[in-house]
């Protein structure tokens, strides 16, 4: 049942009345149902209802946001929350409207006529709304700052909230460079209580906020960090055949259960939410790559349970308010402690057993470190400071080392942690001699590998890093993104043949002698060639296309069934369905196909009888179209090309170029094209036509030089 919204004139008592707890108690149960408050949660409200600042940390699931919405329903005026993302704002505002509580969000994605009555509503003498969620980037301009000391002049702006306040510190794991404007809230809004908020904050961070922030005395709330209803586990991708094959197993095993796995490349995510799929686990990708309204449908279907697993990069689930996840898994290793704290603890937040796995690999730390060291190399190369990879090193510590895992996270935090409270609710605990057996086979085929199948790639900048002349070559993707969320393990093959070349060819070396530099080059080229091409890194597989007609195929059987339509081969149709995908996207890319297929599959579920007969209709026609026969290319001649050239070389045209001639004929066959030659072969032939031409008298041709 919808609630009507609280008046702002029915509250007129005394800031101490405010902050009773018999009257705050009520607020709760009232508008949101709880029996009583949680943890620190009284305490913060009663300290900023009573106009005193606050710094409150509390785990992921605590409960942060009731610390300012129940202000919010207590005394009359706006709370003004602060909040870093859009989508997070979103679900808040929608929640809160559900309850009856007046709440609104104003952003750039917005129609312009509903900010405008948003704003008017501001100007109002009695605005209706209570909590007002902005972004960092709003504050910062000249005419929302105007507009919040208007408000404060009124006397109606009683609380600013700034959620997620570790991204204000650069010491924090999400530092943003517009949360540090925010400190001039405190000039222009001197008399205004702020709470600043946050689930992950090592005590270096705390200090940072509460100064940036400028809190007067602030009454600082620390819960524990310990989720005892969080079991941690560490698997070894080295010590595993096949790590997509164990965590279809591993999510099958615990049931139907709502699941989030984390990736650190969109790739991933599309790769392995097909293979989760392919297995009849019940599963999406989520990342940027894909547009608005498909991570829409995802989200939703995520949400409202129709999807199982969600597979995503690690921007995803920030303030998602989503109680029964009962498993987070990190597919590759999280860059530091506290995103690994704040990502694992999506789970279990209605205090239900749950489970965090993390998939530790080898290579996955070498990427891991080389991104953290270029990242600090490009924000400051002068600089001593090593936050990124120290950071890091408390994960490392946490996936190789023996001890207990949730001892572990907690020092991280500056909590003091006896491992007897642990009850075995982590892999080490539980199973102490399984973990070591596995840490030193780890060691074991870490150094194997290391001493005998290490590959080093000279850097594509020319310059030497700090480990040496070499490091492992690593790029990001072609948007050139610096998001820790859009890494790519895309490379560029020209900044390899640079670095086997060597340096350049001195313009003194005659023809000849370049030629054999070139051809040694070739040859040193085609032996250590260990790179793949962006086109084929974003190329379809054949392996990729197989799984999306089993996924078609399997939607399909059930629609047919429930439909009663017999007339549609099931076979056929998912094949013609496929093709129809790839013939579409096979250019743009599988991240383009896979979305493609992805919707198929939702149309398929929503379409009618009527139309998928349709549809499908134009499947019979092409098959009566299709000629008898093969195809045989038939390609014009190619101007200024000798004669001998002629003869062994042929152009392949593309489809859609149209000088391509096509003739079919049933008793002739296709005309095989000659492979295209290498570049040593190309030389000797030509050195063999020339060397030809001379025994027999004739001038031989001038050899162009190379520039």
């Amino acid at each position: 049942m919808k609630k009507s919204p609280l008046p702002v004139q029915n509250v007129n008592r005394s800031d101490k009345n405010f902050a009773g707890k018999e009257a705050l108690v009520k607020l709760l149960r009232w508008h949101f149902g709880h029996a009583d408050f949680r943890g620190k949660q009284l305490e913060a409200i009663q300290a900023v209802v009573s106009g005193r600042d606050c710094f409150c940390l509390m785990p992921t699931g605590g409960g942060k946001s009731i610390c300012y919405q129940i202000p919010a329903l207590a005394k009359p005026g706006i709370v003004l929350v602060v909040s870093p993302l859009i989508a997070l704002m979103e679900n808040q505002v929608m929640a809160l409207k559900e309850k009856g509580i007046a709440a609104e969000y104003l952003s750039s994605t917005q129609a312009t006529h509903v900010r405008n009555k948003i704003h008017e509503d501001l100007d109002s003498g009695k605005p209706s709304v209570r909590l007002l969620y902005v972004t960092p980037e709003l504050i910062a301009t000249k005419g929302f700052m105007l507009k919040l000391r208007k408000l404060h002049h009124r006397g109606l702006l009683n609380l600013i909230a700034i959620d997620e306040a570790h991204c204000i510190s650069s010491w924090g794991h999400d530092f943003r460079p517009s949360y540090r404007q925010l400190s001039t809230l405190r000039d222009s809004l001197a008399d205004v209580p702020v709470l600043a908020l946050t689930a992950t904050a090592a005590p270096k961070v705390q200090k940072d906020v509460i100064e940036s922030l400028s809190l007067r005395n602030p009454l600082v709330l620390k819960s524990s960090f310990n989720r005892p209803n969080i079991f941690y586990e560490v698997r070894y991708k080295n010590l595993i055949d096949n790590a997509y094959t164990d965590l279809c197993n591993l999510l099958k095993s615990c049931g139907n259960i709502c699941a989030i796995i984390y990736c650190l490349e969109r790739t991933t995510c599309d790769d392995l939410s097909l293979h989760l799929s392919s297995t009849g686990i019940s599963s999406a990708a989520y990342h940027a790559g894909l547009n608005s309204n498909l991570r829409s449908t995802v989200l939703d279907d995520w949400l409202s349970s129709k999807k199982q697993v969600i597979v995503a990069t690690v921007a995803f689930g920030m303030g998602i308010d989503k109680k029964d996840v009962r498993m987070v898994c990190h597919f590759n290793v999280p860059k530091s402690m506290e995103s690994f704290y704040q990502e694992s603890g999506r789970a279990g937040r209605d205090q239900l057993p749950s489970r965090s796995v993390l998939y530790y690999g080898v290579d996955d730390r070498k990427k891991m470190e080389f991104l953290l060291r270029n990242s600090e190399n490009k924000k400051s190369p002068s600089s001593s400071s090593k936050k990124p990879t120290s950071d890091f090193e408390q994960i490392l510590r946490y996936c190789e080392g023996s001890g207990c895992r949730r001892k572990k996270i907690l020092e991280s935090f500056g909590e003091k942690f006896p491992v007897q409270q642990c009850n075995k609710t982590c892999d080490a605990c539980k199973h102490p001699n399984q973990v070591a057996r596995s840490l030193e086979e780890l060691t074991t085929t870490a150094s194997r590998r290391h001493n005998s199948s290490r590959v080093f790639i000279t850097s594509s900048s020319d310059n030497k890093t700090n480990e040496g002349q070499y490091s492992e070559f690593w790029n990001r993707n072609e948007d050139g993104s610096n998001s820790d969320e859009e890494i790519s393990d895309s490379d560029d093959g020209a900044d390899v043949v640079k670095s086997l070349a060597g340096p350049k060819l001195s313009r003194k070396l005659g023809v000849d002698e370049k030629l054999v530099l070139l051809e040694r080059a070739e040859e040193k080229y085609n032996e250590s060639n260990k790179q793949v091409k962006k086109s084929e890194k974003n190329a379809i597989s054949e392996t990729l296309r197989e799984s999306s007609k089993q996924r078609l195929l399997n939607e399909l059987t059930k629609v047919l069934q429930l439909l009663g339509v017999k007339e549609i081969e099931s076979q056929n149709a998912s094949e013609f369905l496929e093709n129809e995908c790839y013939r579409k996207y096979s250019k743009a890319g599988k991240s383009f196909y896979y979305s493609q297929i992805a919707s198929t599959v939702r149309w398929l579920g929503t379409a009618t009888r009527d139309e998928l007969m349709t549809r499908l209709s134009s499947m019979a026609r092409e098959e009566e179209e299709e000629p008898s026969g093969e195809p045989i290319l038939v390609t014009e001649p190619v101007e200024n090309i000798e004669e001998e050239d002629r003869n062994t070389y042929t152009a392949e045209l593309q489809v859609d170029e149209p000088t391509q001639l096509l003739v079919t004929s049933p008793s002739r066959s296709p005309i095989r094209l000659p492979e295209i030659p290498s570049f040593s072969e190309f030389v000797n032939r030509r050195k063999m036509k020339h060397s030809t031409e001379g025994s027999d008298g004739k001038k031989p041709s001038k050899v162009m030089k190379l520039q």
